[in-house]
C-alpha cells in the first residue's frame, strides 16, 4: 500500500524574467533554497504558481524543471488542471512520465457544474491516467467538491489517493477523514488554507500545501513538526505568528503578488505576476511590500528567539531551525 503524502509541500511561485518568460535559472535556485530550508515536497502549477496564466507548454516545462532540480530529494505533486478533461488526462500522463509522485487536479472551473458532474469528471480521469491523483478543492475559484463526492471517489478509484482542500472548512475535512480513513489508510488529506494550518493538522490532516511555505518554510515546517510531536500548544503559538503574515500577503490583492513580495523579503526577486497592473496598483503593492517585508523580518526574529514566547518554545524552534540548516 502506498504511503500517504505528508508534510509541507510548497506551491511554489513561478519565477519570471523582465519579459514575463519563465526564468529557469531562478526557478532551479528557488527549488534548492526551499529544499535546503526544510520543505517536504514541491507543488508546481498550483494557484500560487499562477498555472492559468501560463500556456500548456510552459506548464510542462515548469514541472520538468522542478522534477529535474528536485532530483528525488523531495516528492513533487504537480498541478495538472487543463481546460477540458482530455487535455487534463494528457497533462497527468506527461507529468507521471516525468516522475512526479502524484498530480493535483482542480475541479472544473469557469462553468459551474453539479456534484454529479464533478464526480463524473474525476471518475473519467481516474480510469484513464497512469499516475496517482489528488483532488483539489478550491471553491473560491472552481466547482466545489462536496463531502459525499470525495467519499464516493475514494471508495471507487484506488488511483485517487488524496485531497488538497483550500476551503478552510474544518468540519467538512473531519467528515471526510471519518468516512475515508477506515477504508483507505493510504488516502492523504492536505490543507491549502494557511490560516487554519495548525487546527487542520491537529484534527488529523497529513500536511499542507501552503503558500506561506514559499516565504517562511521554517515556520510552516515547525508547525507541522510540532503537531506531529503532539505539542499542540507550540503549534498554536506558531500559528499565531503565521496568521498576520498570511493575511497581509493574501490581502494585498492581485494574488499572488503578496507572496511574491514575501519572497523578495527573503532575497528572492521572482519577478511580477503575469496579470497587467495599473500604476495605482503598482503603487499600492510598493507600499504593502514595506509592511510585508517588516512582518517577514519580525517573524524571522521571533523564530530565532527574539520574541516573548516561553523559553522552552523558543528552544524547540531554534533547535528545529538549526537542524534544517545543518541538513
Amino acid at each position: 500500500m502506498n504511503r500517504r503524502i505528508s508534510g509541507i509541500l510548497t506551491p511554489n511561485i513561478t519565477p519570471v524574467d523582465d519579459r514575463g518568460r519563465v526564468d529557469e535559472d531562478k526557478l532551479r535556485g528557488y527549488v534548492d533554497w526551499l529544499i535546503d530550508h526544510g520543505v517536504d515536497g514541491l507543488y508546481p502549477n498550483g494557484s500560487t504558481g499562477e498555472f492559468v496564466r501560463f500556456t500548456a507548454e510552459e506548464r510542462r516545462r515548469i514541472v520538468r524543471i522542478v522534477v529535474d532540480q528536485a532530483a528525488g530529494r523531495v516528492p513533487v505533486l504537480a498541478g495538472a488542471a487543463e481546460a477540458n478533461v482530455e487535455e487534463t488526462i494528457e497533462a497527468c500522463n506527461a507529468y507521471g512520465d516525468m516522475g512526479v509522485r502524484a498530480v493535483a487536479i482542480v475541479a472544473p472551473f469557469y462553468y459551474p457544474i453539479s456534484s454529479e458532474g464533478v464526480h463524473a469528471y474525476y471518475a473519467h480521469i481516474a480510469r484513464d491516467v497512469r499516475v496517482d491523483v489528488t483532488l483539489y478543492n478550491i471553491p473560491m475559484f472552481a466547482s466545489p467538491i462536496e463531502v459525499d463526492v470525495v467519499i464516493r471517489l475514494a471508495e471507487e478509484y484506488p488511483r485517487i489517493i488524496g485531497l488538497k482542500d483550500s476551503s478552510g472548512d474544518l468540519p467538512n475535512l473531519m467528515r471526510m477523514m471519518a468516512a475515508i480513513r477506515p477504508m483507505r489508510d493510504d488516502f492523504s488529506f492536505l490543507t491549502g488554507w494557511d490560516a487554519a494550518l495548525a487546527p487542520m493538522l491537529i484534527a488529523g490532516a497529513d500536511g499542507g500545501t501552503n503558500a506561506t511555505s514559499g516565504v517562511l518554510p521554517e515556520l510552516t515546517r515547525a508547525i507541522h513538526r510540532a503537531c506531529a510531536d503532539g505539542d499542540h500548544k507550540l503549534a498554536m503559538e506558531l500559528q499565531y505568528m503565521l496568521l498576520p503574515l498570511f493575511d497581509a500577503m493574501i490581502g494585498l490583492g492581485e494574488f499572488p503578488e503578496g507572496f511574491r513580495a514575501g519572497a523578495r523579503a527573503r532575497g528572492w526577486d521572482l519577478g511580477r505576476g503575469r496579470v497587467p497592473l495599473s500604476d495605482k496598483q503598482k503603487a499600492l503593492i510598493v507600499t504593502a511590500e514595506r509592511e510585508i517585508d517588516a512582518m517577514v523580518r519580525s517573524t524571522q526574529a521571533k523564530m530565532t528567539g527574539s520574541s516573548e514566547l516561553p523559553l522552552e518554545a523558543i528552544q524547540v524552534i531554534a533547535r528545529r531551525v538549526m537542524e534544517q540548516l545543518e541538513k
